[in-house]
Parts: C-alpha cells; sequence; structure tokens
C-alpha cells in the first residue's frame, strides 16, 4: 500500500513511533480525556490531513467519548466529517492515540480487510503436520516461547508412529558438543530421531551445527533419519539452517483454563486415588489453580511482577509430589510446610525480587488455606471448589467450563490490568514493526542540537553551595550536577560525531549506524542510556523530560533550595531522601540508622507552597499505580475505570528518631523510578530501580494492595 502510495511515509511513522511532542497545556475541558491521549491528539493535528483535529474534538465531544468508553472503539465511526475524510489506515492513527490498548483488534480488522482474515487467525502447534512435510536432509526447527518444552510432544508423536524406541535427546551445554556430533553420525546411519535440545545454549558450536547437513544427503543417510533442534528466539542461530529447516514456533497454552487442562491432563486416576485424605484433590486444585495464576501474571507486566519468571510445569509437578507426601504422613493439614515448600523454595527459588516474593506469597495465601476445603468455596467469581468425588473426566469436565478469557479479578487485579496488558502488547508489536524500518536522521540530530543546553558551570554551583556537615543536600546538587554533566556531553559529542559523519566528513562506524538507527526510529541510543537515568519515554518525549529536569536544577541553583523537591528530576532519587535523613540525624546528633520517615499527604497543590517545612522536606511528581488517593479520606483508594495511573498529591516525608510502627493500617508502597520496575538486581535482591517504600495509609487490608500490584512511579513512558 506504501508502494501504491496509499500510505504515507509519515502517517505510518507516526503509528510506529508517535509524534513529536506539543508543548501545550493538556485538555482541561473533560476529565475523561488523559493528558497523554490529548498530547497525541495535539500531535497528529500536525499532519496534514488531519489539521483541524484537535480543534474539532471539543465540537464532537460526544462523538469522541463514544469511542472511548466503547469496549469496541475500533469499530466504533468517528463522529463529524471525519469518518469520511479519512481512510481506514488513518482512522488507526486516530485509535492509536485515544485507545492503544485496542489498536491490535484495529491492525488485525485492517489485515484482514485488505489481506484476509486467515492473516490473522493463530495457527495451531501440530508436530505431526511439520513432520510429514519433512525429510531426512532438513532439520525441523521449534522455536520457544517462555515457559515451552517440546520434548514431551516429540515422543507422543513417535509413540504415534511406533518409533518411541529411536529417538536420543541431546541438552546441548558445556562439554556436550563432541557428545551431540557423534550421536548424529550414528543416528544418520541407524535411522534414528536426534534432538538437538536448546541450542542457544552451544553459540560457539553453531557454525559447526550449520556445516552437518551437508553431511546430510539420501546417498548415506537412512530415510527414517530426523534432526529435531530447539532454541529460544536466538541472533547466532545461522540463517542457512532457518533457511533448509522446517520451522514452528511452539507457543504455551495461555489462560487459566488453559493451564488447568494441561495440568489434569498430565495426572492420572491412579493419582487422584492415590491418597486417602479427602482434603487431598481440594488442595490439589486449588495448587494448580495457583499455578496458573503464578504464569498468567506476567502478561500484565510490572502490575503482576516486577521481573516477569519463568515457572515451569515441573514446579507443579514438584509441588503436587510434596502436597501428596506431607498430607499424607501429617495427621493435620500442614500448611505452613507446604507453604514454605511452593513459595519459597520450588516457586520462590526462581523469585529473586524481593516485593515479587511478598507478592507470591500473598498470592498462596489464598490457595493454601482452610477455607479452600468448603464443597461451596470461591475463589473468585466462576472459579470455586468442586466436588471431591470426582475422577479425572469429572474436573476436566469443570475446567472446560470455565472462560477461555481470564479477568483480572482471579488474579487479584483491577479491571485496568487489563488495558495495560493490552497497551503492552501494542506498544510490543510497534516495536517489532520500528526494527524492520529504513533509516534517515539529519531532521531529528538538527532537532536535538538545537534544544540541548549547555553544561552547568560546576565551579559556580561549589561555591554558591559548598559541601557542609550541616548542609547534605548541597553535596546531593553537586552530585547531580556532575551526572546530567556527564551525560549531556556525551549527547553533545555523539551527535557532533554523527554529524560529520551523515556529512561524510568522518567514516560512519557500526557505532554510529546504530545511534542513527536508534534517533530516526525515535529511541533513546544505548550509548545515552549507559550514563543517563533510568527511563521508558521515547526519544522525542525524553529529550523534553531532560529540559524539564535541567530546568529544575537550574532552578534550585539560581533560587536557592526549592519548597518542593520534583522527585522525578533526580538522577538519583534516593540521595534526596537520604540527604534529607542526614539533615536531621546531624541536627540531633543520633545515628542515621535510628531515623525513618513519617509522611503526610498533603491536599494543597504544589504552586501554593512558597515555603520548606521546618523538618523533612516536600516532594512531589510521583504517580500511582493500581490505586489511585483519595483527598477527601486521605486514603488509597480503588482506581476509576480506563484510569491507568494518576497522579500522587504532594507528600511531605517527616523524619523521626526511633519511630514506631504506626497505629493505623498503613500499605507498605514501593517506589519505583519507571513502570518497567525490575531494572540491575544486586545481591540482595534491590534493584537499581527501587527508590524506597512508603507507608499510604488505606481501609483495605494491605493484602488486598499487594495483590494490585499497586506502586508509586517516578516517571511513566510517555
Amino acid at each position: 500500500m506504501m508502494n501504491e502510495k496509499k500510505i504515507k511515509p509519515i502517517e505510518w511513522r507516526f503509528l510506529l513511533s508517535g509524534g513529536k511532542p506539543v508543548h501545550q497545556l493538556p485538555c482541561s475541558v473533560v476529565a475523561w480525556v488523559s493528558d497523554r491521549a490529548w498530547q497525541n491528539i495535539l500531535e497528529l493535528s500536525a499532519l496534514d490531513d488531519f489539521g483541524g483535529l484537535a480543534e474539532s474534538f471539543t465540537r464532537h465531544l460526544q462523538g469522541f467519548r463514544r469511542i472511548v468508553d466503547s469496549k469496541h472503539p475500533h469499530r466504533e465511526p468517528l463522529p463529524g466529517e471525519w469518518d469520511s475524510r479519512l481512510n481506514s489506515f488513518q482512522k488507526l492513527l486516530v485509535l492509536r492515540c485515544l485507545r492503544p490498548d485496542c489498536l491490535i483488534y484495529g491492525v488485525q480488522d485492517f489485515v484482514s480487510a485488505q489481506l484476509g482474515q486467515r492473516y490473522t487467525e493463530p495457527q495451531m502447534s501440530d508436530l505431526s503436520v511439520i513432520f510429514k512435510e519433512s525429510s531426512p536432509t532438513n532439520p525441523i526447527i521449534l522455536i520457544l516461547s517462555t515457559g515451552t518444552d517440546p520434548a514431551a510432544d516429540i515422543y507422543k508423536l513417535a509413540d504415534a508412529v511406533h518409533f518411541s524406541k529411536k529417538v536420543i535427546a541431546v541438552s546441548l551445554g558445556q562439554g556436550q558438543v563432541p557428545l551431540a556430533e557423534a550421536m548424529m553420525r550414528t543416528a544418520m546411519k541407524t535411522g534414528q530421531w536426534i534432538i538437538f535440545q536448546n541450542c542457544h545454549m552451544a553459540p560457539d558450536w553453531l557454525p559447526t551445527l550449520e556445516q552437518l547437513p551437508e553431511l546430510i544427503s539420501p546417498v548415506n543417510v537412512d530415510k527414517d533419519f530426523r534432526l529435531w533442534l530447539t532454541s529460544i528466539p536466538f541472533k547466532k542461530i545461522p540463517v542457512s539452517i532457518l533457511q533448509n529447516g522446517a520451522k514452528m514456533v511452539i507457543e504455551p497454552p495461555r489462560g487459566i483454563r488453559a493451564r488447568l487442562e494441561r495440568a489434569y491432563l498430565s495426572f492420572t486416576d491412579e493419582l487422584m486415588s492415590s491418597s486417602s485424605k479427602v482434603c487431598f484433590k481440594p488442595l490439589l486444585l486449588s495448587l494448580c489453580l495457583f499455578h496458573g495464576v503464578a504464569l498468567e501474571r506476567r502478561r500484565f507486566g510490572p502490575l503482576g511482577f516486577n521481573i516477569p519468571y519463568d515457572f515451569t510445569e515441573e514446579d507443579l509437578h514438584i509441588c503436587v509430589s510434596q502436597l501428596k507426601t506431607f498430607v499424607d504422613e501429617y495427621q493435620d493439614i500442614p500448611y505452613k510446610v507446604l507453604k514454605h515448600a511452593a513459595g519459597e523454595v520450588n516457586y520462590g527459588g526462581h523469585v529473586t525480587d524481593n516485593w515479587d516474593r511478598r507478592c507470591l506469597l500473598t498470592l498462596l495465601e489464598d490457595f493454601y488455606c482452610p477455607a479452600v476445603l468448603g464443597a461451596d468455596h470461591v475463589y473468585s467469581g466462576v472459579y470455586r471448589q468442586v466436588d471431591s468425588n470426582l475422577d479425572i473426566k469429572g474436573y476436566l469436565a469443570y475446567i472446560r467450563g470455565l472462560p477461555i478469557n481470564d479477568t483480572p479479578e482471579i488474579f487479584g487485579l483491577h479491571d485496568n490490568a487489563n488495558i495495560r496488558s493490552a497497551q503492552n502488547e501494542t506498544f510490543a508489536l510497534l516495536e517489532a514493526l520500528v526494527c524492520l524500518e529504513p533509516q534517515t536522521v539529519e531532521e531529528v540530530v538538527v532537532g536535538i542540537v538545537e534544544k540541548l543546553p549547555q553544561p552547568f558551570c560546576l565551579q559556580e554551583v561549589t561555591e554558591k553551595y559548598p559541601v557542609l556537615y550541616e548542609q547534605p543536600l548541597h553535596a546531593v546538587l553537586s552530585h547531580e550536577v556532575i551526572r546530567y554533566n556527564k551525560l549531556l556531553g556525551l549527547i553533545s559529542q555523539s551527535l557532533g560525531e554523527l554529524t560529520k559523519a551523515l556529512k561524510g566528513s568522518v567514516v560512519m562506524s557500526s557505532k554510529m549506524e546504530i545511534m542513527a538507527l536508534s534517533l530516526f526510529n525515535n529511541i533513546v541510543p544505548d550509548t545515552w542510556k549507559a550514563k543517563a537515568y533510568l527511563s521508558l519515554k521515547p526519544l522525542a518525549s525524553w529529550v523534553s523530560d531532560l529540559l524539564l529536569r535541567i530546568s529544575f536544577l537550574q532552578g534550585w541553583i539560581s533560587k536557592g533550595i526549592p519548597p518542593v523537591f520534583w522527585i522525578s528530576g533526580f538522577f538519583f532519587p534516593q540521595a534526596l531522601l537520604t540527604g534529607t535523613l542526614q539533615n536531621y540525624a546531624r541536627r540531633l546528633g543520633t545515628a542515621i540508622e535510628t531515623v525513618g520517615f513519617d509522611l503526610e499527604v498533603l491536599v494543597k497543590p504544589v504552586s501554593e507552597i512558597t515555603e520548606m517545612p521546618n523538618i523533612g522536606c516536600y516532594i512531589h511528581g510521583l504517580f500511582l499505580e493500581g490505586a489511585c488517593w483519595n483527598n477527601e479520606t486521605g486514603r488509597l483508594t480503588e482506581s476509576k475505570p480506563m484510569e491507568l495511573h494518576t497522579q500522587m498529591p504532594v507528600i511531605w516525608l517527616i523524619p523521626k528518631a526511633n519511630r514506631r510502627p504506626p497505629t493505623s493500617v498503613v500499605y507498605l508502597c514501593p517506589v519505583y523510578k519507571t513502570l518497567r520496575r525490575a531494572g540491575t538486581q544486586s545481591t540482595s535482591g534491590i534493584s537499581n530501580n527501587y527508590v524506597t517504600a512508603l507507608e499510604l495509609p488505606t481501609d483495605q487490608c494491605p493484602r488486598h494492595w499487594i495483590k494490585r500490584g499497586v506502586a508509586l512511579i517516578c516517571a511513566l513512558d510517555h
């Protein structure tokens, strides 16, 4: 369609990367339009065919609200003249602005209309089909998705074709290469199947593997011979192997129902009747539900777990074995032992983040507890306990009656979690498409160079704010200035070198090509990220954010310590918190280890606060994810529909020595720098994305917010 001029390149780029930020106040006419959506509408209005879109938005509020509130926004007509004025592709750009969570559905409709529905339907992974199309001279390549292991399916296929005794599997890794080569040569002569599992674990051997199929010819190989290769998506797989082989992507089951069905299909009636205790079957169902919940939470991104863990079927089977043993050997059900084995060892053994461990153990409490033994126990919605007298077929009948699509409620999440999950899917698709684009970057480079400020004068800062024992915040400012100066210097130098390369003054190195590709695709170059603060923003927004951060520090330098600190503007926010604690501890002459923060959430807006507090500091710039703040009650409350993130009011951090635990109910809320939450982890299990934890008042049990994945975030991704 682009070749036929039906899609304009600038509109294609907007779909993939968005537009350039327009410095204009967010829409304040209606509360149901988010700041992000309005910013996107303003950016889209800058394109030729969309001129006047922002102005006409207010004239057609009801029509646009219908799209925002609709369950099928991709099929809603645009209001006014826009439905006839825009073609089907251009309507996708409006959908991207207003409801990015449904963009994939819009793309599916678009592809279906242009190419046919079969191009939007997933293909089932049927090994028997790919086997029939294979031959002894071409390998069968199985590309693995997270949580899949096709070895059992290969053996099952071998049984079906009466070949089970002639299958050899080798898991590649250290020391296995010579054995693998020898076994392959033997298998070629004797007509066996050989499975090389996890080819990505032997990257240095892959060039040798590339030559091995050349030895396979109809003359010197048995007709029954097959070479099976399994690997995760991996850049070093030789192209010739991919070209000559039959390829299939193996995807895991998706959804609680599919997870439960897979689990019970692997069980036998012998297992189900092996325990004399009545509690075994209810606890087994409970364990399988927990397994499904733990696996499926990963699709909600950081709301589910900070780090997407690869829990496996093996973890479940070990827990099933332990469940049977402990239930049979103990007179009373040892819930504490069961929870420790599953939560701390089997599943917990994968977990490296302390906050994820808290979440996992909290979830497990709902599935390993006396309440689940009740015949009428309801886990959530349609997920309930069933008659323990049922056999495997009875359980499968119940499972197959469950909904295919899960509601967030079973995971303990808010309905908004589905929107966030769909948005993640959309942007993953767009990022994949971005990687396939050609590049031209001169305009982008010039635009950034024009905006880039000069570095701070460090000498001026240190003279005006000398490092003093009684004022630790001066040191915080100096360190921030040094960090930002290094970043500004790197950006200026790299853009200068790239400009020369684009003009032909110097040779374009591979490093510069990678940087140019990132700039064109509206992505922050990796060389900048290595010296920069953590951020998920696209390049255009990242540059605007950098300018705001520099402006914040410049205001501090010229006007003195600000009355309210914009915590999101710090390279290292923890330094502000530590400096505030040091200030208090040194004033009192007490050890800083004995000092902690109380907090008070203020109703006043930032603009009305003109003086620093006598003790502690005011901070703003945080966003709540998974919940929102109720100013009237001064408590955490449920998010509103379609509201993924809400601005947290100004927080007063009040240092106190030897503080006692709060008497009211609080939720210990982690604070992260970005929405991804995960980062580089220390040996203590603390991510470099993690800032601190604040005690937020709540009327709900803290377990409720733990399962919701509630956190405070310094900076969003737009």
